[in-house]
C-alpha cells in the first residue's frame, strides 16, 4: 500500500475543522507509517501555512507532527507563493516542490506522478 496525504485546510480559519483536518491527516500518515506502508504527506493550497504553525511546540499536533516528519515530502512552491506562506515554508526547512510546473506559478506537486506510481491520494 502507498498512500499520499495532501493537507490543504488552512490554519488562519481558527477553526476547530482546520485543526481536525491536520490532525486526522497527520493520524492517517502515522497509521500507514506503523503499519509499514509507504506514506509521503504534502501540504498545498492555504495548507502550505501549516508546517511553521505545527513547528511551534505548543501546537496541539505538535507531537503527532514530529512522529510523523519523517514521511512529509514538502510544501507546494506555487501554492506557498499564492497563500502568501513561502518566507514560513522556506523556515522550516522542508522542501518547496515545483515539478509540475503549471503556466504562471513557481510549481507545484505532481499529483498524476504519484498517482502513476501507484499511490492513492488522500486530501484533508
Amino acid at each position: 500500500m502507498k498512500a499520499a496525504i495532501i493537507i490543504l485546510s488552512d490554519p488562519k480559519s481558527g477553526s476547530e475543522e482546520a485543526l481536525g483536518r491536520v490532525f486526522n491527516a497527520l493520524a492517517a500518515a502515522y497509521d500507514f507509517k506503523n503499519k509499514g506502508d509507504e506514506v509521503t504527506v504534502l501540504f498545498q493550497g492555504a495548507g502550505t501555512r501549516w508546517p511553521s504553525e505545527l513547528s511551534k511546540a505548543d501546537h496541539p499536533a505538535h507531537g503527532l507532527y514530529e512522529t510523523v516528519s519523517d514521511t512529509v515530502a514538502g510544501i507546494s512552491c506555487g501554492c506557498a507563493d499564492v497563500f502568501g506562506a513561502t518566507a514560513d515554508a522556506e523556515s522550516t526547512g522542508l522542501e518547496l516542490i515545483k515539478e509540475n510546473r503549471v503556466p504562471g506559478t513557481s510549481g507545484l506537486p505532481s499529483l498524476q506522478k504519484l498517482v502513476s506510481e501507484g499511490y492513492t491520494v488522500l486530501t484533508f
